[in-house]
């Protein structure tokens, strides 16, 4: 049996007359950036997520990069500010940092739920810490009441990744709504992925949406009048069409990969591979599943030979990210990072993780299948 960790193809096609005939439309229309698309899901999006604002932009490192630089421009932060962060994300979430010139402020994870871990952040506070940055790795919520409590009694900006949450709840609310602004990626292989590179800024501060739309279109509020020294980084319409179809479905979407998360909890039995811990539904969309191999019995390069032979037996799956933020070269000789920190938590799930299949196109039988393989591993 051949189960492909995702098939883009497939998901595609349980929208696809509805797909092609949104591109259709704005073909024909001769209208191919800024228009009506765009303002169609903007405001759908804004409607789901639950905020005043969305700014459709390039991709979603861009959505980051946007939000810390229109921070700086409207005079909230200036570069050499702190930014505290988990060191266990995609390293996007300290290039939007980095690009600005603001300093990282690396926060290991809870091992359980591999999310910031909200018990350190209070001692990575200081005189010069301006936000905290938030990612809902995998699409798990990274949200708790204590990052909310440090941010309000600090005076702290609450910045969210929402790259990999779309459809994440935290007591009721939407991820991408519970801090002061966030960034979301809508790169195909997304929960809600585009056809191509698309990201958007969420955030309920209108002068941040305004500094954030001008900043993305070359630093101009109208045109030929450039308040900022801004980049082309707009969101096109076939996109934002695209995007706008596969929002009406995404819940069904997401509830389909909850039913193969719930598989995977209740039947995966293996000592040699650890699941994180589970949260409820409402706080876990399951962009990715992600296991650790090896950890509890201390067997480590074992992660690698499970890859392998889920490959042997037809089953894709991906390593989620084999090299920390923090070691990779970019950042060899960064202030923040000489000598090079040494965060033994990030750095052993960066040795130990690996994803598991989980799509909506998933086959009750796939996942059976998987499941037998993973149980049947034996370290070897």
């Amino acid at each position: 049996m051949i189960v492909p960790f995702l098939s883009l193809k497939d998901v595609t096609g349980l929208h696809a007359d509805e797909i092609k005939e949104a591109a259709r439309r704005v073909i024909d229309s001769g209208w191919y950036l800024q228009g009506k698309e765009n303002e169609a899901f903007e405001q759908h999006y804004a409607e789901y997520i639950g905020t005043k604002y969305c700014i459709g932009c390039a991709n979603g490192l861009d959505a980051l990069i946007w939000i810390w630089r229109a921070y700086i421009e409207l005079g909230v932060m200036q570069p050499g500010d702190e930014v505290i962060l988990p060191a266990n994300t995609y390293i996007a979430t300290h290039l939007g940092i980095t690009e600005n010139g603001l300093v990282p402020v690396c926060v290991e994870p809870n091992p359980r739920t591999l999310e910031i871990d909200d018990t350190l952040i209070e001692a990575a506070i200081t005189e010069r810490t301006k936000a905290i940055c938030i990612v809902h790795l995998y699409g798990r919520c990274a949200m708790t009441e204590r990052i909310a409590e440090i941010c309000r009694r600090h005076g702290l900006k609450l910045v969210e990744d929402n790259a990999q949450a779309h459809a994440c709840r935290f007591n009721g609310k939407r991820t991408g709504s519970l801090g002061d602004a966030a960034g979301h990626s809508f790169y195909p292989g997304k929960n809600l992925g585009a056809l191509g590179d698309a990201g958007a800024v969420t955030t309920n501060d209108e002068a941040l949406a305004k500094a954030i739309r001008a900043l993305a279109n070359y630093g101009s509020q109208r045109k030929y009048v450039f308040q900022y020294t801004g980049r082309n980084s707009r969101l096109d319409e076939i996109q934002a069409a695209i995007l706008d179809v596969k929002l009406k479905y995404l819940d069904e979407d997401v509830a389909k990969r909850q039913e193969v998360a719930a598989y995977y909890y209740d039947h995966i039995n293996n000592p040699l591979v650890e699941l994180p811990e589970r949260l409820p539904d409402a706080q876990n969309v399951y962009h990715l599943f992600p296991i650790l191999v090896g950890v509890q019995c201390k067997v480590y390069g074992v992660r690698d030979r499970l890859h392998d032979y889920l490959a042997e037996k037809g089953i894709g799956t991906v390593i989620h990210y084999p090299i920390a933020p923090h070691k990779q070269e970019c950042y060899a000789k960064e202030a923040w990072n000489v000598p090079q920190l040494r965060l033994p938590i990030t750095e052993m799930i960066a040795d130990c993780e690996l994803s598991l299949p989980i799509s909506p196109c998933m086959t009750k039988e796939q996942v059976a299948y998987v499941v037998e393989c993973v149980n049947a591993f034996d370290g070897k």
